[in-house]
């Protein structure tokens, strides 16, 4: 059916499930039409980590889950037709397309043509110029070690159209992981403004994989959502003119209904009349959701209007060493043990620099860096506290005080801690701004 395309979703960050994407391709294989699956990988967050990996190893910065991930339906889908399209290849997709070349051996599938998408990363002294211009006195004192622009479909399109298996790709905007096939499968122009917000999006519902199929929207005797623990991941049906129907691997929990569709079409959304892609710029203001059926949505309304003229860049930079700390303490007094504790840290580590304490189950998610929240509430008669400490410093030695002296805290009271777990890594912090599209160059190539 060339009037309808499949893009199912079995990943919607780093560390999602393994096991999602089997039924989702086995329900695209099912329905013998047009399919595409997707992986969305890669948040912020995401990226800067891997970034780092890379620096420690060449061969690493993708997805560490991408064989877990791939290995159970990989050579389905390549024998089913079905094709791929993720964002795995995160700080290195070369590397990620080699490791999906070795995966295709592993587990006797034929040999994919595997393209790679690149160019958004600006990490390279040619681009520091560029960098500093977009930034400006924001740049001042950074300590930049990478930088990523947000791609967009048309490379993606290019790669399918070119007739790859599978497409990897770094850094590109969520939705165009779907505005890319959207684009090579029904042959829009690349300005059909309408078409493109609509795939746009089909996109951002699928993006965040089991969200809009339950996930995030459960919340028990106000939003209840059946078989939460086997919840599926979701399929959109997308037609010539980027409507779509938004519904879920077959034999799955969870549920799509308009609720939940609402939910997501508005997550992270910061102007519904503006909703800014490198694809286009969405306007939902006159959107509507209909159900069709069981567990089938209809989104109607989208507009489209032209792309902006700039991409979304985020620069990473050096920001110290992270140190964190845990002890619990349980029974009579645990709170104000844990409290004591916490008062030690800070005078045992006065002059490093702000030091986070929480008492998790007592004041963690409501607390604040300096301690000030906390220090209003009255002791109470909690009688099982985790304490949390933190501290970040740019001196790795500085910053290893802290795990020696939570450490410490076993035998230098107060009484009754145990189950000590420290941890210590690098850390990066983020800055973002816009460059012009025509100052970066997309690649495509294919990797044999």
């Amino acid at each position: 059916m060339k009037d309808t395309l499949l893009i199912g979703c079995a990943a919607g960050f780093s560390g999602d499930r393994t096991d999602a994407a089997r039924p989702v391709v086995d329900t695209l294989i099912r329905r013998q039409q047009p399919a595409v699956l997707i992986f969305e990988t890669l948040a912020e967050r995401t990226l800067a980590l891997a970034q780092l990996a890379r620096r420690a190893d060449p061969e690493a910065g993708y997805e560490p889950l991408l064989p877990d991930m791939l290995a159970p339906v990989l050579a389905d889908c390549l024998a089913h037709g079905i094709r791929i399209v993720g964002n795995f290849g995160a700080a290195n997709p070369h590397a990620a397309a080699r490791r999906v070349l070795a995966l295709a051996r592993e587990v006797g599938a034929r040999v994919p043509r595997v393209a790679v998408v690149t160019g958004d990363d600006l990490s390279d002294a040619a681009h520091r110029g560029l960098l500093h211009e977009a930034l400006g006195g924001a740049a001042d004192g950074l300590d930049i070690t990478s930088a990523n622009a947000y791609l967009g479909a048309e490379a993606i399109a290019e790669a399918l159209r070119a007739g790859a298996d599978i497409v990897i790709t770094g850094r590109v905007s969520d939705p165009s992981l779907t505005v890319g096939p959207a684009l090579a499968h029904f042959g829009w122009a690349p300005d059909d403004w309408d078409r493109l917000a609509r795939a746009t999006m089909a996109g951002h519902l699928l993006e965040c994989g089991a969200q809009v199929c339950g996930g995030y929207y459960a919340d028990p005797g106000l939003k209840d959502v059946p078989e939460l623990a086997s919840v599926g991941y979701p399929i959109a049906e997308i037609d010539a003119d980027g409507g779509c129907v938004i519904g879920k691997a077959e034999g799955t929990g969870g549920c799509v209904d308009e609720h939940t569709v609402k939910e997501q079409l508005l997550y992270e959304l910061h102007d519904p009349a503006a909703y800014l892609t490198p694809d286009v710029v969405a306007d939902i203001r006159e959107a509507w959701v209909e159900t069709v059926g069981p567990d089938r949505v209809r989104l109607h309304g989208v507009r489209g209007h032209a792309r902006p003229a700039r991409l979304k860049v985020n620069v990473f930079h050096a920001q110290g060493w992270l140190a964190e700390g845990e002890i619990s303490y349980a029974g009579r007094g645990a709170e104000a043990r844990a409290r004591l504790a916490g008062d030690v840290l800070r005078r045992r580590l006065a002059g490093c620099g702000p030091l986070r304490v929480d008492l998790i189950g007592v004041a963690s998610v409501f607390g604040d860096d300096a301690g000030q929240w906390l220090s209003r509430q009255p002791v109470g008669d909690a009688r099982d506290v985790r304490l949390r400490i933190a501290m970040n410093h740019a001196d790795r030695r500085q910053a290893e005080r802290l795990t020696r002296e939570v450490t410490a805290l076993y035998t230098c009271g107060p009484a009754g801690g145990g189950g000590v777990r420290t941890g210590l890594r690098q850390r990066l912090g983020t800055v973002s701004c816009l460059v012009p599209r025509e100052r970066v160059s997309v690649q495509l190539e294919f990797v044999e």
